[in-house]
């Protein structure tokens, strides 16, 4: 299981490729709806989503990590008992 710091090293790491390519296809695609956006309103408004997009990702993993964590215990637990009555205690 991951710790907190290192779930969120792993989205930033993630979202840092996504900055790149979000930037690269709404310089392509805004210019093509016809949508005036200046270089420097494209990189506030892909700066706003990849925060979105880290804060989500993080949020997700710790979600997903606090509902495994109480499986894993059991299954620990019931892994022990079994090998607890195998020896015969």
């Amino acid at each position: 299981m991951q710790t907190k710091k290192n779930s969120l090293i792993e989205s930033i790491t993630n979202t840092i490729s996504g900055f790149i390519i979000s930037l690269l296809i709404q310089l392509l695609i805004y210019p093509i709806m016809g949508i005036p956006v200046s270089f420097h309103q494209n990189i506030i408004i892909t700066f706003v989503f990849t925060t979105a997009s880290i804060l989500r990702g993080y949020l997700v993993r710790r979600i997903f990590n606090s509902t495994q964590l109480p499986k894993q215990l059991n299954y620990e637990r019931n892994n022990e008992r079994q090998q607890s009555h195998a020896k015969g205690f």
